[in-house]
């Protein structure tokens, strides 16, 4: 996948609609443009659609009506495995394999993708080094480390190709308050290092302030506003504003 300054969007929905085989409706006429080396958050409740419009970015489902675009391409004009393999994929809970190493867990699309084993070392050891995790936890296994850590090894494998485009679905959500502030402050200094471009999904609107560049808000399968987060403080509309409520925060202009 192409990683240059082309102009344009970078993933694009164009009245996207998807709806399970039973006929159930998750998205209905969505239409959104990401653009290259922005963190879009969608925000929302669960159930609101958030997820399923990760999925339909990397292609783990496809449209029922309307078109996904990555890089110019529909989603049904890539080959799916080359397509999920320019995009790093983050979740909660990091999601590592229980019985691989870090080193294997991090070298995982790397090594499929037959880099020589010493570009993968170096690859690794550098990764370790950009999350903040010592090279000895190398050797760990996932259940020999703490959820911080495991968060910021699942963020390094998400890295490890070093693809275009980052997805990460709650990759914070399971951790205790002071991790998950920790790990959203050095993400915000990562993502002004490596540019990437991300679609970053979550519920809690101080994180949605804080770590978007624009805020997608979404409910019940539909787009709400698409505003960035002193825009969306000011927001006048009723849900926003429900949001604001909810969450105590003021509408002073500036990220909580």
């Amino acid at each position: 996948m192409s990683a240059d300054n082309q102009p344009g969007p970078v993933i694009e929905f164009h009245d996207v609609a998807y709806r399970f085989s039973g006929g159930q409706e998750l998205l209905n006429g969505l239409s959104l443009a990401v653009c290259r080396g922005e963190t879009l958050v969608l925000l929302g409740r669960s159930g609101s659609g958030k997820t399923t419009t990760l999925k339909l970015i990397n292609a783990l489902v496809s449209p029922t009506s309307g078109e996904v675009r990555v890089e110019g391409r529909t989603t049904t004009e890539w080959d799916p495995i080359r397509l999920r393999r320019g995009i790093g994929y983050v979740i909660q809970d990091a999601g590592l394999f229980p019985h691989f190493t870090v080193e294997r867990n991090i070298a995982l699309v790397p090594t499929i993708e037959h880099w020589p084993p010493e570009r993968i070392r170096a690859r690794v050891a550098e990764l370790l080094q950009l999350v903040g995790l010592d090279p000895e936890l190398e050797k760990r296994y996932p259940r020999e480390l703490s959820g911080g850590q495991r968060q910021r090894v699942g963020v390094a494998r998400g890295l490890a190709a070093d693809p275009p485009i980052l997805l990460m679905d709650e990759p914070f959500g399971a951790l205790d308050p002071i991790t998950r502030a920790e790990l959203q402050r050095e993400f915000l200094a990562l993502q002004q290092r490596l540019q990437k471009t991300v679609v970053f999904v979550t519920h809690d609107l101080r994180e949605a302030l804080l770590l978007g560049t624009r805020i997608a808000l979404m409910e019940a399968g539909k787009l709400v506003v698409v505003l960035p987060p002193n825009d969306f403080l000011r927001s006048s509309d009723p849900l926003v504003k429900r949001y604001l409520d909810a969450f105590g925060a003021v509408s002073n202009g500036h990220r909580t």
